[in-house]
C-alpha cells in the first residue's frame, strides 16, 4: 500500500504546520526531528525516519546528541543520508550551546555558579576532557580552556600547561574540571592526587585553585563543597 506523504496530511498533523499552529512544545521528539530531516523518500516519511533513528538510541536524546556523523550513518536508516545527518548534528549542538549559555555566569561565588555550565558542556561527552576556568581577583571568568581531551577512562592534565596559561591570562585563581563518561561522580585516587599536585604547584605562583569539579549526566561533584580543597 502506498504511503501518504506528510504534505497530504491534515495541516494540524504536519510537523511544520503543527508547530506554527500550536507551538514547538506540542510536537513529539520524532516530529521535531522530522522537521530537521525535511523530507522522506518513496518508502518512509520524514516522521518514520525520525522514529527509526530514535529507536536506535532508545528514545534518549542525550544518546542521540552523542552520536557522530559516522555513527548516525551506520544506523543505515533508509532516507537518512549525510546531508540530513549534518542538519541533526548541527541542531543538537545548538541545543548544547544554548544550555551552556543559559547556565553560564560571569562571576563565580560558589561551585553551582560554574558547575551547571560545565555540566552542560561536558556532561554528555563520551570521552573524558579536562577543562580549566581562569578567574581574576574579583572572581570574574577571564577564560575557559580545554587542556586535554580524548581519553575513555582518563585524560592527561599537565600542571605546567595549566599554570602557564594562568600566567598568560593574568589569572589569580583557577577552577579545574573534568567529566566522567561512566556517570560515576566519585573522584578517583588519581583525581585527588592530581588536584593536590596542581594546588601545591599553583601556590608557588600565588595562584589559588578554588575547586575541582567532576561532571557527568548525573550531576556534579565539587571538591570544595566536600571540604577537599
Amino acid at each position: 500500500m502506498q504511503k501518504t506523504a506528510i504534505k497530504n496530511w491534515s495541516p494540524e498533523d504536519q510537523p511544520r504546520e503543527k508547530l506554527v499552529l500550536k507551538g514547538a512544545e506540542t510536537l513529539s521528539n520524532a516530529e521535531l526531528l522530522a522537521i530537521l530531516i525535511n523530507n522522506g523518500n518513496k518508502t518512509n516519511t520524514a516522521v518514520e525516519i525520525a522514529r527509526e533513528l530514535l529507536l536506535h538510541v532508545h528514545n534518549n536524546l542525550q544518546l542521540l546528541a552523542n552520536l557522530s556523523m559516522e555513527e548516525i550513518l551506520n544506523c543505515r536508516i533508509n532516507g537518512l543520508g549525510k546531508s540530513k545527518a549534518v542538519g541533526i548534528i548541527a541542531a543538537l549542538e545548538l541545543g548544547v550551546r544554548r544550555n551552556m549559555a543559559t547556565n553560564k555566569k560571569n562571576v563565580v561565588k560558589q561551585s553551582s555558579d560554574v558547575a551547571a555550565f560545565l555540566q552542560a558542556e561536558l556532561g554528555h561527552k563520551q570521552l573524558e576532557s579536562f577543562v580549566v576556568v581562569y578567574l581574576n581577583r574579583a572572581n570574574h571568568i577571564i577564560r575557559q580552556e580545554i587542556i586535554s581531551e580524548g581519553g575513555i577512562t582518563g585524560t592527561v592534565a599537565d600542571p605546567r600547561i595549566i599554570l602557564k596559561k594562568a600566567l598568560d591570562h593574568h589569572a589569580v585563581s583557577i577552577i579545574l574540571c573534568h567529566n566522567h563518561p561512566s556517570g560515576n561522580l566519585k573522584p578517583s585516587k588519581a583525581d585527588e592526587l592530581l588536584t593536590t599536585k596542581i594546588k601545591n604547584a599553583a601556590a608557588f605562583l600565588d595562584i589559588q585553585v578554588m575547586d575541582h569539579i567532576i561532571v557527568s549526566e548525573e550531576g556534579y561533584y565539587s571538591f570544595a563543597d566536600e571540604g577537599l580543597m
